[in-house]
């Protein structure tokens, strides 16, 4: 493994970080969140027609780039830092993998050109409290968050030779302004009780979106009633692929992301403590040559770097986690030109323009797999989000009065903490959920 950023991923953390610095400054994060769509529309269309943030992870032949969950990570982290409301989450983490993993090719054609040149923004709605469930990162997500055959969540049933969807659902990100809802419904009745994903053109007949007050206002959520809506199903038929599985590997880059934008806020979060107590003065001094102030912040920083190692480790188990192209040491060039299913070897650089093959009988191209590996984003998105709590919460008490004050930003950054854990978490779940997947407790307790 080779821990070093390549030129390119440096260059992506860069230009997003600039682009923000010029614009999502605090003053312009509260105006954004007072708008009708919860984000500035406008910094958007400059990140997809500037930057090319929305392809950042698609492949070329969809309007993408073709890069891996590290440059979704390494983006999403400077998103973090400024706690910049925008559909970077619901659209590019969460909706773009599952239209890869599950659509036709027709169906992929079709929408992830959209999402890729920043037209459209999309959301996935699911019955039930918590995306942590849905995407398996705290528990096992065959439950009956769906429906499970009995009345509540979202029912679909045929009708003039369509689907049509029936329910309610709370909590959905960005729904209230998206283009394009995934939405996962239950069907099939009692006997033959499945989940399977569909799609709604918003706005749509019959459909009700209705935004509702959030803990954290960056993150804006909305309720969606669906009263006999059309909808399209996602994938070529109702055997189509495992939904569930689909839904736990977007999972691991989802939780890759979001523990690398908590890593960003809880970041920016100490910056701003650490320059405050330099300036703030008691009995003739700044408060923050006091020691006892100086171990706090010390806690805090290792906090913040142990979770940015864990982030970074997270977002490249998955980006090169077996049945990808991305390997140990690789450059990847975006623009480059990469022939589905062949791998490349560590130590070469792709140039641009260039299609590489590889046997994939060679042994000396398989991905050695740790134990417990698949699970890593969800201790990653743990210990990141637990490290954002401690950083605002040290914030807040550190710059006293001030810190308790609707004017000041240092509130904004731990409802960001309490806001994800209450959609991803808690924290304690996905700890016991990834202790469960490595079969830790298995033989009894665990000696430390």
């Amino acid at each position: 493994m080779d821990a070093r950023f390549t030129a390119e991923q440096e260059e992506i953390r860069r230009t997003v970080r600039e682009v923000l610095l010029k614009r999502c400054g605090p003053e312009e994060v509260r105006a954004a969140v007072r708008t009708d769509g919860g984000y500035d529309g406008g910094l958007w269309t400059t990140f997809a027609d500037q930057l090319g943030l929305p392809r950042l992870a698609l492949p070329e032949e969809y309007g993408g780039i073709g890069c891996s969950a590290t440059e979704l990570a390494l983006a999403g982290e400077e998103l973090g830092r400024a706690l910049a409301p925008s559909p970077f989450l619901a659209t590019c983490v969460v909706v773009a993998p599952l239209l890869l993993a599950l659509g036709t090719r027709e169906q992929r054609a079709d929408l992830l050109p959209r999402l890729a040149g920043g037209r459209a923004t999309a959301a996935l709605a699911v019955p039930g409290p918590r995306l942590g469930d849905v995407l398996g990162l705290t528990g096992d997500n065959r439950g009956d968050w769906a429906g499970g055959g009995r009345a509540g969540g979202v029912q679909a049933r045929r009708a003039d030779g369509g689907w049509r969807l029936y329910g309610q659902v709370e909590q959905v990100l960005d729904g209230h302004s998206a283009e394009l809802l995934v939405v996962a419904a239950h069907t099939g009745g009692y006997a033959r009780s499945r989940t399977l994903l569909f799609t709604v053109r918003a706005p749509a007949e019959g459909l009700t979106r209705v935004r509702q007050t959030s803990l954290d206002e960056t993150r804006p959520q909305a309720s969606l009633e669906l009263r006999n809506v059309a909808a399209e199903l996602l994938g070529p038929g109702e055997e189509t692929g495992d939904v569930l599985q689909a839904l736990a590997g977007t999972g691991d880059t989802a939780a890759a992301v979001l523990a690398a934008e908590a890593v960003g806020a809880a970041g920016r979060a100490l910056e701003r403590t650490v320059a405050y107590v330099r300036q703030r003065e008691q009995f003739g001094r700044p408060i923050g040559s006091f020691q006892a102030v100086k171990h706090r912040l010390a806690d805090v920083y290792v906090r913040v770097q142990a979770a940015r190692s864990a982030a970074y480790y997270a977002a490249w188990a998955t980006a090169h986690k077996p049945g990808t192209d991305h390997k140990p040491g690789t450059t990847h060039t975006p623009g480059t030109t990469h022939t589905p299913g062949t791998t490349h070897t560590p130590g070469t650089t792709h140039t641009p323009g260039t299609t590489h093959t590889a046997d994939p009988a060679d042994p000396a191209l398989t991905i050695p797999t740790a134990p417990g590996e698949r699970g890593v984003g969800g201790l990653a998105l743990a210990q990141a989000l637990e490290a954002l709590r401690v950083a605002a919460a040290e914030g807040i008490q550190l710059h006293g009065g001030i810190g308790f004050t609707w004017e000041d930003d240092a509130h904004l950054y731990f409802k960001r903490a309490a806001g994800d854990e209450l959609l991803f978490g808690p924290v304690h779940r996905l700890r016991a959920h990834a202790a469960d997947a490595a079969r830790l407790f298995e033989d009894g307790e665990v000696a430390v």
